[in-house]
């Protein structure tokens, strides 16, 4: 029996194709970086057919590179990102909007009003980061869009329904649980797209897809595509995904992925924990029609920091120097950076925020601004697992980490330092791809189960806390005061 799951992991900046034999491991990667697109500030699109050109390309190459055969499709993709397409031809109307893009932010102060409505629906925060008032830009901007999804003539979909929409050649409009709950639509008590915050957000319900759980036979790729039909049998949004590839199945654990932005997410169980501090109450996958929910935080810039480093200062020229410069120095010289490029997550959830960087004198150098953007990864995630604390969540016993930055072994003692508590890195860093791995693997028999699941999982490194307390007191208090500057404009 095939027992080998082909992930497809469509990113902010890249789209990948992943192989995973029986055991979890990886067998086979290919992957290509696609344009972004920034038509005004604040603005993010991408074209959805460089992103489909792109998964085709990349699911065929790690098939072949692998060799064996496959026995489902899992997906895994950035959430909140917007697509509307023209249910007959299967074409977009406009370029996707991009889960970073601000363009909804005057919407979503207009509605404040409503906040205690939405959040007690849906879990968020009403927020241009979600994928609601992106829809009705698209349908207002967009000449006879609106009338024509009256009319029930276009899809909407986060990429994973895109991509499904696709590769089931237009017979399936679908997503999950995950991905729906991102919308600012969906109620995540009722399990079900509701009609009042689609009239609230002026989105006709007819454009939205049906939801299922995340392990599910969603459909089968189209003829042509493959060498033999596949079926699309996992889906999850990144963060959830990696949440499940972490195999933290129990109330009380938690994982950090870092990538462009950082998202923590800490297992509530079957208790949608409603948050007092502006953290995010999300579904973290849905099994049987049960939901298994999570506190979440979300940062908006992490990686994205040592990128601009790199392409906009030209102060490194590789990410991975940050590592031996953040060593270079005792510390950072008074240095602190808040880098809300793109406004601030949570727990503040400010959209109209931007980047800082304070304590600059004659000393500092480009090891001391490298290291204050490590610094302030650790000091944001030192935030929310606080928030996490003060909403009632447990305080994890252990932080489990993943994505690109986690491969940073300064950075992982630096923050198991500032939040006080053992920061684990798993063997194999695809831990997003891997979820929607496993989901896949268990709606098609190659696992049987959660405790076979976690069983795949293995430690590389454990990096423990041994950071002084008068030390970790005194940064804490110089980030407290950089992030109040940043919002208030002292």
């Amino acid at each position: 029996m095939a027992d080998h799951i082909l992930v497809i992991d469509q990113g902010t900046t890249s789209t990948r194709a992943i192989v995973f034999d029986g055991e979890a491991r990886r067998v086979a990667i290919a992957k290509r970086e696609f344009a972004q697109h920034y038509p005004a500030p604040g603005w993010v699109e991408h074209d959805p057919a460089d992103i489909w050109r792109d998964t085709l390309a990349v699911a065929r190459e790690a098939m072949e590179r692998a060799a064996r055969p496959i026995a489902a499709i899992g997906i895994t993709n950035q959430r909140e990102t917007a697509v509307v397409w023209d249910r007959a031809t299967g074409e977009p109307i406009h370029r996707a909007i991009v889960w970073q893009d601000r363009r909804g932010a005057d919407t979503c102060r207009a509605l404040k009003g409503e906040e205690a409505t939405v959040r007690a629906r849906t879990g968020l925060l009403i927020d241009p980061y979600f994928s609601a008032t992106k829809i009705a830009w698209i349908l207002d901007n967009v000449a006879g869009a609106r009338a024509r999804a009256e009319r029930g003539e276009l899809a909407f979909g986060t990429i994973d329904s895109f991509l499904i929409h696709r590769l089931t050649g237009g017979a399936v409009h679908a997503t999950d649980v995950t991905n729906a709950s991102r919308t600012m639509l969906f109620d995540i008590h009722r399990g079900e797209w509701d009609e009042e915050l689609c009239h609230l957000f002026r989105v006709p319900a007819a454009m939205l897809p049906q939801v299922h759980d995340n392990a599910h036979l969603y459909g089968t790729t189209a003829a042509g595509l493959f060498d033999r039909p596949l079926p699309i049998a996992g889906v999850a949004g990144d963060q959830q995904a990696a949440l499940f590839g972490q195999a933290c199945f129990a109330r009380g654990m938690a994982k950090s992925t870092y990538g462009t932005g950082c998202f923590l997410l800490l297992n509530t169980g079957e208790e949608a924990i409603a948050s007092e501090h502006r953290l995010l109450t999300t579904p973290a996958w849905r099994s049987g029609g049960t939901t298994t929910y999570a506190l979440e935080g979300s940062i908006f810039v992490a990686g994205a920091a040592v990128k601009w480093l790199r392409d906009g200062l030209g102060v490194i020229t590789h990410a991975s120097q940050t590592d031996d410069m953040a060593t270079q120095v005792p510390d950072s010289h008074g240095v602190y950076m808040v880098p809300a490029f793109t406004g601030l997550g949570a727990p503040h959830w400010d959209a109209q925020a931007r980047g800082a960087i304070y304590g600059l004198t004659l000393g500092a150098t480009a090891a001391h601004l490298a290291r204050a953007a490590l610094e302030a990864v650790a000091y944001q995630t030192m935030d929310l697992v606080d928030a996490m604390v003060a909403d009632g969540g447990e305080r994890p016993a252990i932080l489990r980490v993943d994505g690109g930055m986690a491969a940073n072994d300064w950075l992982c003692t630096f923050m198991a330092g500032m939040i006080g508590t053992p920061v684990e890195r798993p063997h194999d860093l695809e831990t997003t791809a891997r979820g929607a791995a496993f989901h896949a693997g268990l709606a098609t028999g190659v696992w049987s189960g959660t405790d076979e699941l976690g069983r795949l999982w293995q430690r590389e490194r454990c990096f423990e806390p041994s950071m002084a307390d008068d030390r970790r007191i005194a940064l804490s208090a110089g980030w407290h005061d950089a992030v109040r500057r940043t919002l208030t404009g002292d």
